[in-house]
């Protein structure tokens, strides 16, 4: 009996693979490597390197390691390419799952913990984004992700599925530093780079309604996106048939932009640099911070990592991979 981790080569999936093996689950991770590397692997997991759109394949994996629950983190996630390219995103992300739903209902594989997003949220106006708040994604990433939940609740109602869809707010951070982050599309590694370049990191608009006039995040350290994944499988080990069950994963906690570039400059020894503030970014939302109590109601999780810590970890990452 094991877990299908689709993705578990990747930044995320493979903090989700080491919470996963060292909470006494047995895994196989599948990814296309075309973002993931076979490094983050670890010692003694098995690793399939294909699609989840290769149905055959994914069919070998299922039966050759005997898979008895899937973990589904593989998916194209940057929002600017979703707007170049959504027939692309269309396909990895809602195909892609499709594919795996049908091959999971084939060989009798009931569980599944999905990778969802906030970005299914688009621009909420609410002080807290609960499960409930309306859905209404602004690119086609965070379509996809939407859909797939949709496809996954079909499921889960027409054939018994048992299935938790989490929803992550803004990933950060590293358990060690081969398993940081290599992309550089989020805050942090953004400042990095700007900084490691010699010029000063950007802040986009300060003129929102927010106390600082700069947008405000929940951030959430990978760690404990990883060990909310755990949670969950072992919630779906006991769940009846039919279980769908959407999260969010947050700290339930908001930090402006401002906040989070003045701690990433103290944590690298930048104090004196002062950032450049520039013109908003279309379609940022003032204010996008999580509810967290029907994850831990559900699943009896909470956020354990701070901001210091995920700035910190990213910050030896970067160097890390960076000399």
């Amino acid at each position: 009996m094991s877990w299908l981790v689709t993705g578990g080569a990747g930044y995320i999936g493979a903090h989700v693979v080491r919470a996963m093996t060292e909470g006494g689950e047995s895994v196989v991770v599948y990814d296309d490597l075309s973002t993931g590397s076979p490094d983050r692997v670890p010692d003694g997991v098995p690793l399939v390197v294909g699609s989840v759109l290769d149905a055959p394949l994914l069919k070998s994996a299922i039966d050759d390691h005997d898979v008895t629950g899937v973990v589904h983190i593989a998916g194209k996630k940057q929002v600017a390419e979703s707007v170049e390219r959504p027939l692309h995103y269309y396909r990895e992300n809602v195909t892609g799952l499709q594919t795996l739903l049908e091959t999971m209902a084939a060989a009798d594989v009931d569980r599944l913990v999905f990778s969802s997003s906030a970005a299914v949220y688009g621009m909420p106006d609410v002080d807290l984004v609960t499960e409930d708040t309306p859905c209404l994604p602004m690119s086609p990433y965070g379509e996809t992700k939407l859909v797939g939940e949709w496809l996954i609740a079909a499921a889960a109602k027409a054939y018994g599925l048992k299935a938790a869809s989490l929803r992550y707010f803004n990933v950060a951070g590293a358990a060690a530093p081969e398993l940081s982050d290599s992309g550089v599309f989020n805050l942090i590694p953004m400042v990095f780079e700007r900084l490691e370049a010699g010029t000063a990191p950007r802040v986009f608009g300060d003129d929102y309604a927010t106390p600082d006039g700069t947008c405000v995040r929940d951030y959430i350290h990978v760690q404990d996106i990883a060990s909310a994944h755990l949670a969950a499988a072992k919630r779906l080990q006991q769940a009846p048939d039919g279980t769908s069950l959407i999260l969010n994963i947050g700290r339930g906690e908001g930090s402006s932009v401002r906040e989070m570039v003045e701690r990433i400059l103290k944590a690298t020894g930048n104090e004196d640099v002062t950032p450049e503030v520039t013109a908003r970014r279309p379609g940022d939302p003032a204010r996008v911070v999580a509810a967290a109590d029907r994850i831990h109601e559900e699943l009896g999780w909470s956020a354990r990592h701070g901001l210091d810590e995920m700035i910190d970890s990213a910050w030896q990452g970067w160097r890390h991979r960076h000399g």
